[in-house]
Protein backbone atom coordinates (compact mmCIF):
# COMPACT_ATOMS: atom_id res chain seq x y z
CA UNK A 1 0.00 0.00 0.00
CA UNK A 2 1.31 3.46 -0.90
CA UNK A 3 1.91 5.60 2.16
CA UNK A 4 -0.27 8.36 0.70
CA UNK A 5 -3.39 6.19 0.85
CA UNK A 6 -5.69 6.25 3.84
CA UNK A 7 -5.53 3.05 5.87
CA UNK A 8 -8.92 1.77 7.02
CA UNK A 9 -8.37 -1.30 9.19
CA UNK A 10 -11.03 -3.85 10.08
CA UNK A 11 -12.58 -2.59 13.36
CA UNK A 12 -12.17 -6.11 14.79
CA UNK A 13 -8.41 -5.54 14.72
CA UNK A 14 -8.80 -3.10 17.60
CA UNK A 15 -9.52 -6.14 19.78
CA UNK A 16 -5.82 -6.91 20.61
CA UNK A 17 -5.45 -3.34 21.88
CA UNK A 18 -8.55 -3.72 24.05
CA UNK A 19 -7.29 -7.05 25.38
CA UNK A 20 -3.89 -5.57 26.26
CA UNK A 21 -5.50 -2.67 28.11
CA UNK A 22 -7.75 -5.11 29.97
CA UNK A 23 -4.77 -7.27 30.95
CA UNK A 24 -2.78 -4.24 32.16
CA UNK A 25 -5.78 -3.19 34.24
CA UNK A 26 -6.89 -6.57 35.60
CA UNK A 27 -3.72 -8.70 35.61
CA UNK A 28 -2.08 -7.13 38.68
CA UNK A 29 -5.46 -7.12 40.42
CA UNK A 30 -6.54 -10.75 39.99
CA UNK A 31 -3.42 -12.79 39.09
CA UNK A 32 -0.43 -10.67 40.10
CA UNK A 33 2.28 -13.37 40.15
CA UNK A 34 1.22 -14.81 36.77
CA UNK A 35 1.10 -11.32 35.27
CA UNK A 36 4.54 -10.32 36.63
CA UNK A 37 6.01 -13.46 35.03
CA UNK A 38 4.16 -13.47 31.71
CA UNK A 39 3.36 -9.83 30.82
CA UNK A 40 6.22 -9.71 28.24
CA UNK A 41 4.68 -12.66 26.37
CA UNK A 42 1.20 -11.12 26.47
CA UNK A 43 2.41 -7.74 25.16
CA UNK A 44 4.57 -9.29 22.42
CA UNK A 45 1.98 -11.84 21.22
CA UNK A 46 -0.82 -9.27 20.96
CA UNK A 47 1.58 -6.82 19.29
CA UNK A 48 2.68 -9.51 16.82
CA UNK A 49 -0.94 -10.24 15.82
CA UNK A 50 -1.52 -6.60 14.88
CA UNK A 51 1.89 -6.33 13.24
CA UNK A 52 1.19 -9.41 11.12
CA UNK A 53 -2.17 -7.99 10.02
CA UNK A 54 -0.57 -4.71 8.94
CA UNK A 55 2.34 -6.43 7.20
CA UNK A 56 0.64 -9.34 5.42
CA UNK A 57 -2.99 -8.17 5.32
CA UNK A 58 -2.82 -4.42 4.65
CA UNK A 59 0.77 -4.23 3.30
CA UNK A 60 0.98 -1.00 5.30
CA UNK A 61 4.77 -0.96 5.45
CA UNK A 62 4.96 2.82 5.86
CA UNK A 63 2.72 2.71 8.95
CA UNK A 64 4.81 -0.07 10.50
CA UNK A 65 8.04 1.82 9.81
CA UNK A 66 6.61 5.07 11.14
CA UNK A 67 5.36 3.36 14.32
CA UNK A 68 8.74 1.69 14.84
CA UNK A 69 10.54 5.04 14.52
CA UNK A 70 8.10 6.64 16.98
CA UNK A 71 8.67 3.81 19.47
CA UNK A 72 12.46 4.07 19.22
CA UNK A 73 12.26 7.85 19.74
CA UNK A 74 9.88 7.41 22.68
CA UNK A 75 11.92 4.77 24.50
CA UNK A 76 15.24 6.53 23.81
CA UNK A 77 13.95 9.75 25.40
CA UNK A 78 12.17 8.10 28.33
CA UNK A 79 14.98 5.59 28.95
CA UNK A 80 17.83 8.09 28.78
CA UNK A 81 16.07 10.51 31.13
CA UNK A 82 15.39 7.63 33.52
CA UNK A 83 19.05 6.56 33.62
CA UNK A 84 20.52 10.07 33.89
CA UNK A 85 18.02 11.22 36.53
CA UNK A 86 18.77 8.03 38.49
CA UNK A 87 22.36 9.26 38.84
CA UNK A 88 21.34 12.40 40.76
CA UNK A 89 20.63 11.97 44.47
CA UNK A 90 18.80 14.69 46.37
CA UNK A 91 18.84 14.68 50.16
CA UNK A 92 15.67 16.48 51.16
CA UNK A 93 14.66 18.36 54.26
CA UNK A 94 12.48 16.13 56.37
CA UNK A 95 9.49 18.48 56.70
CA UNK A 96 6.68 16.67 54.87
CA UNK A 97 3.99 19.09 56.01
CA UNK A 98 1.08 19.68 53.59
CA UNK A 99 2.33 23.19 52.77
CA UNK A 100 5.89 22.02 52.03
CA UNK A 101 4.51 19.20 49.89
CA UNK A 102 2.50 21.71 47.85
CA UNK A 103 5.63 23.83 47.28
CA UNK A 104 7.58 20.72 46.21
CA UNK A 105 4.88 19.74 43.68
CA UNK A 106 4.70 23.30 42.33
CA UNK A 107 8.48 23.29 41.77
CA UNK A 108 8.09 19.93 40.00
CA UNK A 109 5.35 21.34 37.77
CA UNK A 110 7.60 24.23 36.71
CA UNK A 111 10.64 21.95 36.19
CA UNK A 112 8.52 19.68 33.97
CA UNK A 113 8.62 22.40 31.30
CA UNK A 114 12.42 22.50 31.34
CA UNK A 115 13.34 18.83 31.87
CA UNK A 116 10.19 17.34 30.37
CA UNK A 117 7.63 15.44 32.44
CA UNK A 118 9.82 12.32 32.25
CA UNK A 119 12.99 14.09 33.42
CA UNK A 120 11.25 15.98 36.22
CA UNK A 121 9.41 12.84 37.37
CA UNK A 122 12.52 10.69 37.46
CA UNK A 123 14.54 13.40 39.21
CA UNK A 124 11.95 14.16 41.89
CA UNK A 125 9.99 10.96 42.62
CA UNK A 126 12.65 9.41 44.89
CA UNK A 127 13.16 12.59 46.99
CA UNK A 128 9.36 12.91 47.15
CA UNK A 129 9.04 9.38 48.56
CA UNK A 130 11.89 9.94 51.05
CA UNK A 131 10.46 13.30 52.10
CA UNK A 132 7.09 11.70 52.93
CA UNK A 133 8.45 8.39 54.25
CA UNK A 134 6.72 8.70 57.63
CA UNK A 135 3.23 8.83 56.13
CA UNK A 136 3.58 8.04 52.40
CA UNK A 137 0.38 6.70 50.87
CA UNK A 138 -1.44 6.35 47.53
CA UNK A 139 -2.50 9.99 47.17
CA UNK A 140 1.14 11.15 47.32
CA UNK A 141 2.00 8.98 44.31
CA UNK A 142 -1.11 9.77 42.27
CA UNK A 143 -1.04 13.55 42.75
CA UNK A 144 2.67 13.48 41.86
CA UNK A 145 1.68 11.78 38.58
CA UNK A 146 -1.15 14.26 38.02
CA UNK A 147 0.98 17.37 38.60
CA UNK A 148 4.65 16.61 37.83
CA UNK A 149 4.29 13.78 35.30
CA UNK A 150 1.50 15.40 33.26
CA UNK A 151 -0.32 18.70 33.82
CA UNK A 152 2.86 20.57 34.79
CA UNK A 153 4.43 20.08 31.36
CA UNK A 154 1.88 22.14 29.43
CA UNK A 155 3.94 25.28 28.81
CA UNK A 156 6.73 24.26 26.41
CA UNK A 157 7.26 21.69 23.63
CA UNK A 158 9.94 20.11 25.86
CA UNK A 159 7.33 19.62 28.57
CA UNK A 160 5.29 16.77 27.08
CA UNK A 161 5.67 14.58 23.95
CA UNK A 162 2.43 15.77 22.23
CA UNK A 163 3.60 19.39 22.38
CA UNK A 164 7.02 18.43 21.04
CA UNK A 165 5.40 16.67 18.08
CA UNK A 166 3.37 19.83 17.44
CA UNK A 167 6.59 21.86 17.49
CA UNK A 168 8.12 19.52 14.90
CA UNK A 169 5.03 20.00 12.72
CA UNK A 170 5.49 23.79 12.71
CA UNK A 171 3.88 25.25 15.86
CA UNK A 172 6.24 28.01 17.16
CA UNK A 173 8.13 27.16 20.36
CA UNK A 174 6.70 29.95 22.53
CA UNK A 175 3.17 29.74 21.12
CA UNK A 176 2.26 27.04 23.65
CA UNK A 177 3.31 29.20 26.62
CA UNK A 178 1.49 32.22 25.19
CA UNK A 179 -1.80 30.36 24.66
CA UNK A 180 -1.85 27.67 27.36
CA UNK A 181 -0.61 29.46 30.50
CA UNK A 182 -4.15 30.32 31.76
CA UNK A 183 -5.18 26.64 31.54
CA UNK A 184 -1.90 25.57 33.17
CA UNK A 185 -2.37 28.04 36.02
CA UNK A 186 -5.98 26.99 36.60
CA UNK A 187 -5.26 23.26 36.33
CA UNK A 188 -2.23 23.33 38.63
CA UNK A 189 -4.04 25.60 41.08
CA UNK A 190 -7.06 23.28 41.29
CA UNK A 191 -4.95 20.13 41.70
CA UNK A 192 -2.67 21.68 44.35
CA UNK A 193 -5.71 22.86 46.30
CA UNK A 194 -7.24 19.37 46.13
CA UNK A 195 -3.94 17.83 47.19
CA UNK A 196 -3.55 20.25 50.13
CA UNK A 197 -6.99 19.32 51.48
CA UNK A 198 -6.38 15.57 51.10
CA UNK A 199 -2.85 15.80 52.54
CA UNK A 200 -3.98 17.96 55.46
CA UNK A 201 -6.55 15.30 56.42
CA UNK A 202 -3.88 12.60 56.11
CA UNK A 203 -1.43 14.67 58.19
CA UNK A 204 -3.96 15.18 60.99
CA UNK A 205 -4.72 11.46 61.06
CA UNK A 206 -1.04 10.60 61.52
CA UNK A 207 -0.11 9.49 65.07
CA UNK A 208 1.32 12.23 67.29
CA UNK A 209 4.81 10.70 67.29
CA UNK A 210 4.82 10.67 63.47
CA UNK A 211 3.86 14.35 63.29
CA UNK A 212 6.59 15.19 65.81
CA UNK A 213 9.14 13.22 63.79
CA UNK A 214 8.09 15.09 60.63
CA UNK A 215 8.49 18.40 62.46
CA UNK A 216 12.01 17.64 63.72
CA UNK A 217 14.77 20.00 62.58
CA UNK A 218 15.36 19.00 58.98
CA UNK A 219 18.53 17.87 57.29
CA UNK A 220 20.21 20.24 54.87
CA UNK A 221 19.49 19.93 51.17
CA UNK A 222 22.27 18.00 49.43
CA UNK A 223 22.75 17.26 45.72
CA UNK A 224 25.06 14.46 44.61
CA UNK A 225 25.88 13.36 41.06
CA UNK A 226 25.47 16.84 39.56
CA UNK A 227 27.77 15.85 36.66
CA UNK A 228 24.61 14.24 35.29
CA UNK A 229 23.17 17.70 34.64
CA UNK A 230 25.61 17.82 31.71
CA UNK A 231 24.10 14.62 30.32
CA UNK A 232 20.59 16.00 30.88
CA UNK A 233 21.69 19.00 28.83
CA UNK A 234 22.90 16.71 26.02
CA UNK A 235 19.51 14.95 25.97
CA UNK A 236 17.60 18.24 25.88
CA UNK A 237 19.76 19.54 23.01
CA UNK A 238 19.31 16.22 21.16
CA UNK A 239 15.53 16.67 21.33
CA UNK A 240 15.83 19.43 18.70
CA UNK A 241 17.81 17.29 16.23
CA UNK A 242 15.60 15.76 13.53
CA UNK A 243 18.12 14.64 10.89
CA UNK A 244 19.78 12.36 10.07
CA UNK A 245 17.49 9.56 11.24
CA UNK A 246 18.28 8.23 14.73
CA UNK A 247 21.12 10.71 15.43
CA UNK A 248 18.92 12.23 18.15
CA UNK A 249 18.29 8.81 19.69
CA UNK A 250 21.97 7.84 19.43
CA UNK A 251 23.01 10.97 21.35
CA UNK A 252 20.42 10.23 24.04
CA UNK A 253 21.58 6.63 24.44
CA UNK A 254 25.24 7.76 24.50
CA UNK A 255 24.42 10.28 27.26
CA UNK A 256 22.65 7.55 29.26
CA UNK A 257 25.56 5.08 28.90
CA UNK A 258 28.12 7.72 29.88
CA UNK A 259 25.99 8.75 32.86
CA UNK A 260 25.63 5.17 34.07
CA UNK A 261 29.36 4.51 33.78
CA UNK A 262 30.44 7.73 35.49
CA UNK A 263 27.90 7.80 38.35
CA UNK A 264 29.28 6.46 41.61
CA UNK A 265 27.81 3.21 42.84
CA UNK A 266 26.78 4.67 46.19
CA UNK A 267 24.53 7.21 44.41
CA UNK A 268 22.73 4.45 42.50
CA UNK A 269 22.46 2.49 45.74
CA UNK A 270 21.05 5.50 47.62
CA UNK A 271 18.45 5.92 44.85
CA UNK A 272 17.68 2.18 44.87
CA UNK A 273 18.31 2.42 41.14
CA UNK A 274 17.77 -0.56 38.84
CA UNK A 275 16.48 -1.13 35.32
CA UNK A 276 13.21 -2.88 36.17
CA UNK A 277 10.90 0.18 35.80
CA UNK A 278 12.23 1.13 32.35
CA UNK A 279 12.26 -2.53 31.29
CA UNK A 280 8.56 -2.82 32.19
CA UNK A 281 7.73 0.37 30.29
CA UNK A 282 9.74 -0.71 27.24
CA UNK A 283 8.00 -4.10 27.02
CA UNK A 284 4.44 -2.93 27.69
CA UNK A 285 4.72 0.05 25.36
CA UNK A 286 6.05 -2.00 22.46
CA UNK A 287 2.77 -3.92 22.74
CA UNK A 288 0.79 -0.69 23.10
CA UNK A 289 2.45 0.99 20.10
CA UNK A 290 1.78 -2.05 17.88
CA UNK A 291 -1.78 -2.80 18.96
CA UNK A 292 -2.97 0.82 18.90
CA UNK A 293 -2.20 1.22 15.15
CA UNK A 294 -5.74 0.15 14.08
CA UNK A 295 -7.34 2.43 16.69
CA UNK A 296 -5.32 5.44 15.52
CA UNK A 297 -5.91 4.72 11.81
CA UNK A 298 -9.65 4.35 12.44
CA UNK A 299 -9.57 7.66 14.31
CA UNK A 300 -7.75 9.43 11.46
CA UNK A 301 -10.18 8.12 8.84
CA UNK A 302 -13.25 9.17 10.85
CA UNK A 303 -12.30 12.31 12.80
CA UNK A 304 -11.90 14.52 9.72
CA UNK A 305 -15.35 13.43 8.50
CA UNK A 306 -17.14 14.78 11.60
CA UNK A 307 -20.09 17.00 10.69
CA UNK A 308 -20.39 18.87 14.00
CA UNK A 309 -17.11 20.40 15.12
CA UNK A 310 -16.09 22.80 17.86
CA UNK A 311 -13.06 23.22 20.13
CA UNK A 312 -15.17 21.55 22.84
CA UNK A 313 -15.61 18.36 20.77
CA UNK A 314 -11.89 18.23 19.97
CA UNK A 315 -11.02 18.86 23.63
CA UNK A 316 -13.11 15.93 24.85
CA UNK A 317 -12.24 13.67 21.91
CA UNK A 318 -8.48 14.19 22.30
CA UNK A 319 -8.72 14.02 26.08
CA UNK A 320 -10.76 10.87 26.49
CA UNK A 321 -8.64 8.97 23.98
CA UNK A 322 -5.37 10.30 25.47
CA UNK A 323 -6.23 8.52 28.70
CA UNK A 324 -6.36 5.10 27.03
CA UNK A 325 -4.07 5.62 24.04
CA UNK A 326 -0.64 7.16 24.39
CA UNK A 327 -1.33 10.90 24.33
CA UNK A 328 1.31 11.77 21.68
CA UNK A 329 -0.12 9.82 18.68
CA UNK A 330 -3.66 10.78 19.79
CA UNK A 331 -2.66 14.45 19.60
CA UNK A 332 -1.17 13.93 16.12
CA UNK A 333 -4.35 12.23 14.90
CA UNK A 334 -6.54 15.14 15.98
CA UNK A 335 -4.03 17.69 14.64
CA UNK A 336 -4.29 15.89 11.26
CA UNK A 337 -8.09 16.02 11.55
CA UNK A 338 -7.98 19.79 12.21
CA UNK A 339 -5.74 20.37 9.19
CA UNK A 340 -7.96 18.16 7.01
CA UNK A 341 -11.10 19.94 8.16
CA UNK A 342 -10.03 23.60 8.16
CA UNK A 343 -6.75 23.95 6.21
CA UNK A 344 -7.69 22.89 2.68
CA UNK A 345 -4.55 23.31 0.51
CA UNK A 346 -6.40 25.47 -2.05
CA UNK A 347 -7.66 27.84 0.65
CA UNK A 348 -4.27 27.97 2.38
CA UNK A 349 -2.49 28.62 -0.93
CA UNK A 350 -4.75 31.62 -1.59
CA UNK A 351 -4.35 33.01 1.92
CA UNK A 352 -0.56 32.61 2.11
CA UNK A 353 0.16 33.14 -1.60
CA UNK A 354 2.00 29.82 -1.95
CA UNK A 355 1.79 26.83 -4.29
CA UNK A 356 -1.01 24.41 -3.35
CA UNK A 357 0.77 21.46 -4.99
CA UNK A 358 3.80 21.74 -2.71
CA UNK A 359 1.80 22.57 0.43
CA UNK A 360 3.58 21.67 3.69
CA UNK A 361 2.07 20.88 7.08
CA UNK A 362 3.95 23.88 8.52
CA UNK A 363 2.14 26.17 6.06
CA UNK A 364 -1.22 24.65 6.96
CA UNK A 365 -0.50 25.19 10.65
CA UNK A 366 0.61 28.78 10.00
CA UNK A 367 -2.74 29.38 8.30
CA UNK A 368 -4.63 27.90 11.27
CA UNK A 369 -2.70 29.94 13.85
CA UNK A 370 -3.45 33.21 12.02
CA UNK A 371 -7.18 32.80 12.73
CA UNK A 372 -7.90 32.92 16.50
CA UNK A 373 -11.08 30.85 16.11
CA UNK A 374 -9.15 28.06 14.34
CA UNK A 375 -6.09 28.37 16.62
CA UNK A 376 -8.42 27.59 19.53
CA UNK A 377 -8.83 24.05 18.15
CA UNK A 378 -5.07 23.50 18.50
CA UNK A 379 -5.12 24.98 22.01
CA UNK A 380 -7.93 22.55 22.89
CA UNK A 381 -6.08 19.42 21.73
CA UNK A 382 -2.80 20.61 23.28
CA UNK A 383 -4.31 21.09 26.73
CA UNK A 384 -6.43 17.95 26.49
CA UNK A 385 -3.57 15.66 25.43
CA UNK A 386 -1.37 16.84 28.30
CA UNK A 387 -4.04 17.01 31.02
CA UNK A 388 -5.96 13.83 30.21
CA UNK A 389 -2.71 11.86 29.86
CA UNK A 390 -2.81 11.75 33.67
CA UNK A 391 -6.08 9.81 33.75
CA UNK A 392 -4.54 6.30 33.58
CA UNK A 393 -1.13 4.73 34.01
CA UNK A 394 -0.78 4.33 30.23
CA UNK A 395 -1.82 7.85 29.19
CA UNK A 396 1.78 9.14 29.34
CA UNK A 397 5.15 7.40 29.58
CA UNK A 398 6.27 8.70 33.03
CA UNK A 399 3.07 7.47 34.73
CA UNK A 400 4.01 3.79 34.59
CA UNK A 401 7.60 4.54 35.56
CA UNK A 402 6.56 6.45 38.69
CA UNK A 403 4.25 3.59 39.68
CA UNK A 404 7.02 1.05 39.07
CA UNK A 405 9.48 3.01 41.26
CA UNK A 406 6.81 3.36 43.97
CA UNK A 407 6.11 -0.40 43.85
CA UNK A 408 9.83 -1.12 44.00
CA UNK A 409 10.14 1.02 47.14
CA UNK A 410 7.12 -0.70 48.75
CA UNK A 411 4.86 2.35 48.53
CA UNK A 412 1.12 1.77 48.35
CA UNK A 413 0.48 2.80 44.72
CA UNK A 414 -3.08 2.00 43.57
CA UNK A 415 -3.91 -0.65 40.96
CA UNK A 416 -4.90 0.39 37.42
CA UNK A 417 -8.62 0.39 38.29
CA UNK A 418 -8.00 1.78 41.78
CA UNK A 419 -6.17 4.71 40.17
CA UNK A 420 -9.14 5.45 37.89
CA UNK A 421 -11.97 5.01 40.39
CA UNK A 422 -10.32 6.38 43.54
CA UNK A 423 -8.42 9.30 42.01
CA UNK A 424 -9.11 10.08 38.34
CA UNK A 425 -12.91 10.23 38.69
CA UNK A 426 -13.11 12.22 41.95
CA UNK A 427 -10.17 14.60 41.27
CA UNK A 428 -9.03 14.78 37.62
CA UNK A 429 -12.47 14.68 36.00
CA UNK A 430 -13.80 17.67 37.99
CA UNK A 431 -10.61 19.58 37.14
CA UNK A 432 -10.83 18.95 33.37
CA UNK A 433 -14.55 19.79 33.50
CA UNK A 434 -13.72 23.17 35.09
CA UNK A 435 -11.02 23.79 32.43
CA UNK A 436 -13.56 22.98 29.69
CA UNK A 437 -16.18 25.26 31.27
CA UNK A 438 -13.76 28.19 31.63
CA UNK A 439 -11.92 27.97 28.31
CA UNK A 440 -13.54 25.70 25.70
CA UNK A 441 -17.29 25.69 26.35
Amino acid sequence: MDHGEAIIPNPWMMLPFGLLLAMIALGPLFFLHWWEKHYPKVACVLGAITLGYYFFGLHAYHTITHTAIEYVSFIALVGSLYVVSGGIHITVKGEATPFNNVVFLLVGAILANVLGTTGASMLMIRPWIRMNKYRITAHHIVFFIFIVSNVGGCLTPIGDPPLFLGFLKGIPFWWVLEKCWPMWLAGIGILLTMFYVVDKINYRKAPKEVREEIAEPPDEWQFNGLINLVFLGVILVAVFISTPLFLREALMVAAAVASYKITKEQIHRANQFNFHPIQEVAILFIGIFCTMMPALDWLKSNASAMQQTSPSIFYWGTGLLSGVLDNAPTYLSFLSAIMGKFANPEVVAGALNVDAAGMTEAQQIKFLLQDPSLAQYIVAISVAAVFFGANTYIGNGPNFMVKSIADQQKVNAPSFLGYVFKFTIPYMIPMVLIIWFLFFR
